[in-house]
């Protein structure tokens, strides 16, 4: 048994109250400890995603308990990337609110950052729904702290807005396994793979209801329409640091819906068949022209970037709604992506906030100083979000559009390419009023001094070269993603790594 596969949950479990408890009052010791937990977070992470590749999945059954009475991690290519993606995207960001100073303007950043890893963590490797759930709740009370991290009434404001819809999920979700325990007498995903498939057609329709609550939950935590109200204001209020990690949060929706509906209810279900991918496209559609008329509308910086982070959701969730190895290949390159992206112009944004005073795209404000490098930082990611040449945006979508040839082509063909001229011109604009438009009003107003905070430049700098190398390397990529495809539609490797056969 591979015991560094329960490192990525434990080491933030046990640096976090580490913190707390020992560090509490030096912010200098907590920047060490958490950053020095958050590199090696990520080299583990590395080298976990290196062990994937290279073997059939692993499991680490937690007490020494045998599946499906004891609680166990399951490590496979998805997983492992789910979790080096988390970790190098979460050292990234903590670099970047140290440099900012982010992390002073409020009690237990590092602690709560950490609880945070714990909980995407666990949710990412968990083999169990009903622990996938309470990894959820980690999330939730972890991404609440961060969110109203530093104060004010707007925060807050948004902070209940999101604990109250991501709680209303959480029912859901009880709701959800309850039903599903009910007909089947198990929540270990391999063991609900094998018993759903053989279900007594007596019990299809609860079990319909329950695999439909199990959406509805995920669709939630994924911000797809018409349940994402909550993810606009949370995310342009939340801390620039905050907003920037929370880019990986709506890809846990997006990691559940993957797992479940590939291994559990996959389409050829007798009990349940096509009815996901029916909901799940037009859903993915709708998502899509939110969020680019939300990019159009869109009043300030970060509120851009949010609705931005909805329509490159609904992409991903066009390409997963195909469930075939060939889309979910373009869908795991294009989630990728756009959780490098979104996160690199929440940073963007943060950093316009703090020289500007706000991110209001009406009003023109004074040149401020770094003023041509935050316009090219910008530039670099709108250019990747909007899905415009040379950037990985663009081969993503090319994928996800070679993907989807066949009945629905022409629907999802238009979504997208309309779309992203709709998002090209909300971009545009953007950019226009904030380091256009600051040049042509303002020119003899006194130019506001900006702070150099070179290691928070840097850090955008790394995710927008993340981008480039995601382009350059698009070939490997793809290439490493769809065999991680075909070990998600070929369920027999994962449930025998929980379940091996019998030796004689």
């Amino acid at each position: 048994m591979n015991h560094w596969i329960i490192a990525p949950v434990i080491l933030p479990a046990l640096l976090a109250p580490f913190i707390v408890l020992v560090m509490r009052h030096d912010l200098s010791l907590q920047r060490i400890f958490s950053t020095a937990g958050t590199a090696i977070l990520a080299a583990i992470s590395l080298v976990l995603l290196y062990t994937a590749a290279t073997n059939p999945p692993e499991v680490y059954f937690l007490g020494n308990w045998p599946a499906p009475f004891g609680i166990i991690l399951v490590l496979d290519r998805l997983s492992a990337l789910m979790i080096a993606l988390t970790a190098v995207l979460a050292l990234m960001v903590q670099l970047y609110a140290i440099g900012t100073g982010w992390d002073a303007r409020g009690n237990h950043f590092h602690a709560l950052f950490q609880f945070q890893l714990m909980g995407l963590c666990g949710a990412f490797l968990t083999g169990d729904a009903f622990n996938l759930f309470v990894f959820f709740e980690v999330l939730l009370i972890a991404s609440y702290g961060l969110m109203i991290h530093g104060g004010g009434a707007n925060r807050l404001k948004a902070g209940v807005q999101y604990v109250a819809y991501n709680l209303v999920g959480s029912t859901l979700f009880l709701f959800a396994l309850a039903t599903i325990y009910s007909v089947t007498g198990t929540l270990n995903m391999a063991d609900l793979a094998v018993k759903v498939a053989v279900l007594p057609q007596g019990d299809a329709a609860l079990l319909r209801v329950g695999a439909i609550l199990l959406l509805l939950v995920f669709a939630v935590k994924g911000a797809l329409v018409p349940l994402q109200f909550w993810l606009p204001a949370t995310y342009s209020f939340a801390p620039g640091p905050v907003a920037a990690l929370f880019a990986v949060m709506t890809k846990v929706g997006a990691y559940a819906v993957i797992r479940v509906f590939t291994l559990i209810f996959p389409p050829e279900t007798a009990a349940t068949g096509a009815l996901f991918a029916d909901i799940l496209l037009p859903a993915a559609i709708m998502t899509l022209i939110v969020g680019a008329i939300g990019v159009l509308g869109a009043t300030g910086m970060a509120r851009l970037v949010a609705f931005a982070a909805i329509g490159s959701m609904g992409t991903l969730f066009i390409a997963v709604s195909q469930f075939t190895p060939q889309a979910m290949t373009a869908g795991l390159y294009y989630l990728l992506h756009s959780t490098l992206a979104t996160a690199a112009l929440f940073l963007v944004a943060d950093l316009v906030q703090d020289r500007r005073g706000n991110d209001s795209l009406r009003v023109p404000a004074p040149v401020t100083g770094q003023h041509g490098l935050i316009a090219a930082l910008f530039f670099g990611g709108a250019i990747a979000m909007a899905g415009m040449p040379p950037l990985s945006g663009f081969l993503g979508k090319l994928l996800v559009l070679d993907a989807t040839r066949g009945p629905h082509m022409a629907m999802i063909w238009t979504a997208i390419l309309v779309t992203s001229l709709i998002t090209i011109i909300g971009f545009s604009r953007a950019g226009s009023q904030v380091f256009w438009k600051a040049h042509a009003t303002t020119i003899r107003q006194t130019q506001p001094e900006g702070k150099p905070e070179p290691l928070a430049f840097a850090m955008v700098f790394a995710l927008l070269l993340g981008l480039v190398v995601l382009t350059l390397m698009a070939g490997p990529f793809t290439d490493w993603l769809a065999e991680t495809s075909a070990e998600l539609f070929d369920r027999s490797a994962y449930i025998q790594a929980v379940f091996p056969p019998a030796q004689e």
